[in-house]
């Protein structure tokens, strides 16, 4: 495969993107050469992979959805994807701050270039961030959309994406003339965010490659799945940097402008029709901006839609754009050609100096007609004239490029040269043409376990710290209650080391909060554009825990039980093992299922502090559960620390021949306690006869079963215990599902 690549133009390693920006730099790119409105495109990754016979080959018993059927007519050139958009309009309402000082919370609504503090709308009014838009983006070519601050960019990226429910936005996005669906759009397209949500501790290989485990189909062996990867590592220029970390604020990795690279290069592993990017040269220098741009411009060649949002271009990054569309206010106040800016600004009367960036200048003209009274309303009007007198030359564009295709047959042609290889086609239509998911749960499972168990291991002090905790917890414990024994000072001793072990397991589980809310953003940045399953993901963080969960339960319980001194041998620390286990598999489910309804660390801890407490209050320690009133008894049953509790004192107690207070033993913890021995016999000889009982020092006044009925510990047995505990664990992995399947629609309202 590499030397195949060494040898194709497109991966030609002395000509990769890095290459070509370094040589640009030194030329200088001071003209926008001309293309002819459909380029030839390059080859796409799975034509290279088919050439060398890799997609090609496919398996016999390969799944039916990888085969391609062409339906149609396909007998001409395969018609050229484009994706139209009329009258974009999307608005929002502006609530009243729930405190009076709060009043920039909408800020990022619009921004007032002299800096000063937004005017909003009154509470209850609406804010217009799109104000019919319109445009088009072809294959081949790129697409960027300019503005400044607040002008409307990303929100016209997430309108054309289906990242606005369409309940809020107005007007219509077609491809190649027809409607297009939200589901078949989540399939043939990817979106690049703003902020590279990656994992810091898997190197730039590892990254790319798990996202084509994600998105290629199992139909391909790893092999051809690597060497595709080892192709888009060159097409990225990412060589140098491919066993390199990705990086965070503690560990020293890529660069700002190879990272964004990455980011792009875990979206386009499976060839994309159309890509989205916020901004992706935000926070870059010129030349890593350059080269982003670059590689963006190769995409597009390769046979894709690129639809970018860009703040402020350079002149040589001008010079790869195909089309602008400039926004003020979410208003459009230019659309078409780089090299048309000269005579649109021109003919409105400011003409662009020379040896100015063009860009700038029209960005800076914006912003000053924005600060005047009337705003940029003359802009807008004159652009409608403009785009008027325009039009009629380019009327008929759309219906020569796409007459007689269909966009299913459009589709199919795409697949058929080796795009979307995680797609399929069938006979049910254009939306249903396309497979929603690459692979089935299993295989998704294996490679979001292996993902999270990879960057994990190069993280041991996360688990270290977390293992240290309950080495520290229950050598403290098992100080503090060394070899208890039998007496009624030994039994409440018991039942307060039971209720502090148990809750333990539960407040040591509070460690998993800020492990999904640290990759909330990567998890929605990838089921966004169906990478995974949301029942993956679920599924995957149950498995990739339960080996830490095991070491963490072996440590206390090995920690404490002998040292304690209770009871029931081998079979009895197995047991205690085991609720240990399913505590610890419980708390962190339940952990898990709060970080995806929190959304901040800090409340998060909060409200598993609080809550925690509550279960404890409530567990049947402090007040029994003959006790609690009926108002709150609903509670003592969902209570995760009852049934924990509950099942080691069973463990410990359930024996009716063992006995715990004997005799004078019955005075201790009582007033009659201070007694001397003799008065205390006399006083059981006195109670013998009364009773018809006799009482000795040696008597069993209260056997183990006995201490169970006084903690009204009477409704399940300890297996039942351990299995309702394991139970709550699995709910709250459910109800997790739930919150991810609500909350991370990703989407504006």
């Amino acid at each position: 495969m590499s030397r195949f690549v060494d040898k194709l133009p497109f991966f030609d390693r002395r000509s990769s993107p890095m290459d070509d920006a370094e040589e640009i730099a030194r030329d200088g790119l001071l003209v926008h050469h001309h293309r002819p409105h459909r380029p030839v495109p390059n080859p796409t990754l799975g034509e290279l992979l088919k050439r060398v016979g890799d997609a090609g080959s496919v398996a016999e018993d390969s799944p039916p959805h990888f085969d391609v059927e062409l339906g149609g007519n396909l007998s001409g050139r395969p018609p050229p994807f484009v994706l139209s958009f009329t009258d974009l309009s999307y608005s929002v309402k502006i609530r009243k701050p729930l405190w009076s000082f709060n009043f920039r919370r909408s800020s990022r609504l619009a921004t007032d270039p002299t800096g000063a503090p937004p005017a909003l709308p009154p509470p209850g009014k609406t804010k217009t961030l799109l104000d019919s838009i319109s445009g088009e983006a072809r294959e081949g070519e790129i697409l960027a959309v300019l503005g400044a601050s607040g002008s409307g960019k990303s929100t016209l990226i997430d309108a054309l994406a289906n990242r606005i429910s369409r309940e809020s936005l107005k007007g219509t996005v077609t491809l190649n003339g027809e409607p297009l669906d939200g589901r078949l759009l989540k399939v043939i397209s990817a979106y690049v965010m703003q902020d590279d949500l990656l994992y810091p501790m898997l190197t730039v290989e590892e990254t790319l490659m798990f996202s084509a485990e994600f998105r290629l189909p199992r139909s391909l062996s790893k092999a051809k799945k690597k060497a595709r990867v080892q192709a888009l590592i060159d097409q990225l220029g990412l060589r140098r940097a491919a066993k390199t970390i990705i990086g965070d604020e503690g560990h020293r990795g890529v660069s700002g402008g190879e990272r964004r690279r990455v980011s792009i290069g875990m979206d386009i592993v499976h060839d994309p029709i159309i890509l989205f990017l916020d901004e992706p040269t935000s926070g870059l220098d010129s030349t890593s901006a350059f080269m982003v741009v670059k590689v963006l411009q190769r995409i597009a060649q390769s046979g894709s839609v690129v639809i970018m949002s860009v703040h402020q271009p350079s002149y040589r990054i001008l010079g790869l754009l195909d089309r602008l569309i400039f926004l003020s206010r979410g208003q459009t106040v230019y659309s078409g050609s780089p090299e048309g800016l000269p005579l649109f600004f021109s003919e409105f009367g400011r003409p662009i100096p020379e040896n100015e960036n063009r860009t700038e200048f029209a960005l800076d003209l914006i912003r000053e007609l924005e600060s005047s009274t009337a705003g940029a309303k003359t802009l807008v009007d004159f652009n409608k004239s403009w785009q008027s007198m325009k039009l009629p030359k380019n009327s008929n564009t759309k219906n020569l490029n796409t007459a007689g295709f269909s966009l299913k047959d459009a589709i199919s042609a795409s697949i058929s040269r080796g795009k979307l290889v995680s797609g399929a086609t069938d006979s049910s239509g254009a939306a249903s043409s396309v497979q929603t998911f690459a692979n089935p749960l299993w295989v998704e499972m294996a490679v979001l376990t292996r993902r999270s168990a990879t960057n994990n291991r190069r993280t041991p002090e996360l688990f270290g710290i977390r293992l240290g905790a309950v080495l520290v917890t229950g050598f403290i414990l098992a100080t503090i209650f060394w070899q208890l024994d039998n007496s009624p000072k030994g039994v409440q001793e018991r039942l307060g080391f039971f209720a502090i072990g148990m809750s333990t397991m539960f407040y040591t589980c509070a460690d998993a909060l800020p492990v999904f809310l640290q990759e909330r953003y990567i998890f929605m940045r990838e089921t966004a554009y169906n990478a995974y399953r949301r029942s993956s993901y679920v599924l995957s963080n149950a498995i990739v825990g339960l080996p830490s969960l095991l070491l963490l339960s072996i440590a206390f319980a090995a920690t404490t039980f002998f040292a304690v001194g209770l009871a029931g041998g081998a079979s009895g620390f197995f047991f205690f093992f085991l609720i240990i286990f399913a505590s610890f598999w419980a708390g962190s489910g339940f952990v898990t299922f709060l970080s995806g309804v929190v959304s901040h660390v800090m409340l998060g801890y909060t409200v598993v502090v609080a809550i925690l407490a509550y279960f404890l209050l409530f567990s049947g320690f402090f007040i029994n559960r003959d006790r609690i009133a009926d108002y709150w008894i609903w509670f003592h049953y969902l209570s995760l620390v009852k049934y924990p509790y509950e099942a080691v004192l069973l463990n410990e107690f359930d024996d009716s021949t063992k006995c715990f207070v004997r005799g004078v033993q019955m005075f201790d913890n009582t007033p009659l306690g201070m007694l001397p021995e003799v008065i205390k016999l006399n006083v059981l000889k006195s109670m013998s006869g009364a009773l018809g009982v006799n009482l000795t020092a040696q008597t069993c006044v209260t056997t183990g079963s006995d201490i169970l009925k006084q903690q009204a510990v009477t409704q399940l047995s300890k297996w039942n215990c351990l299995l309702v505990t394991v139970a709550w664990g699995f709910f709250f992995r459910v109800l997790f599902y739930f919150a991810l399947l609500i909350g991370s629609k990703n989407k504006r309202r």
